[in-house]
């Protein structure tokens, strides 16, 4: 390859990335996944009761550190928390460490739940169906090294 072409790639190569991210990025909102999951479980307008189910999932929290999880303020998380207890998604139980505190705790319905989420979750758009499967692999290995860290100063010795 000449030089100039070279220096042609590397120039275009900013425009290809940033077009390829914005192209990502418009895939992955086009696709109405939490849209979908509020659907699915009747949960009304919002994404708070759903990112809320999903911290859940990962153990029992209390109602400060689940507000600092979603991102929402105190007095708006015990109204998500009062509503996924109204439809029997959840339950508050005495922190056995702190028994002034209170523990969040998902119900077997909110297990149930956050299976369905997690289906809904892997389900991709449906372009993926126009795919070939070696142009998923591809995709998928593509994906993954766009995603790998770059070693740490202190790994690459």
């Amino acid at each position: 390859m000449r030089p100039e072409a070279s220096r042609r790639d590397a120039a275009a190569r900013p425009d290809n990335a940033a077009r390829a991210w914005l192209a990502m990025r418009e895939l992955v909102g086009s696709h109405p996944t939490k849209d979908l999951m509020r659907a699915a479980l009747d949960l009304g307008r919002g994404s708070g009761r759903v990112r809320s189910l999903m911290w859940l999932a990962e153990g029992p929290m209390s109602l400060s550190g689940l507000a600092e999880a979603v991102g929402v303020d105190a007095p708006y998380a015990t109204l998500i928390v009062d509503s996924l207890e109204q439809r029997g998604l959840v339950e508050r139980q005495p922190d056995p460490a702190d028994r002034r505190r209170k523990l969040v705790t998902l119900t077997a319905a909110g297990n149930e739940a956050i299976g369905k989420l997690r289906r809904i979750e892997r389900e991709p758009p449906p372009g993926f169906a126009r795919l070939s499967s070696t142009e998923l692999a591809t995709l998928e290995a593509l994906l993954c090294r766009i995603a790998a860290e770059p070693p740490r100063a202190d790994e690459a010795l």
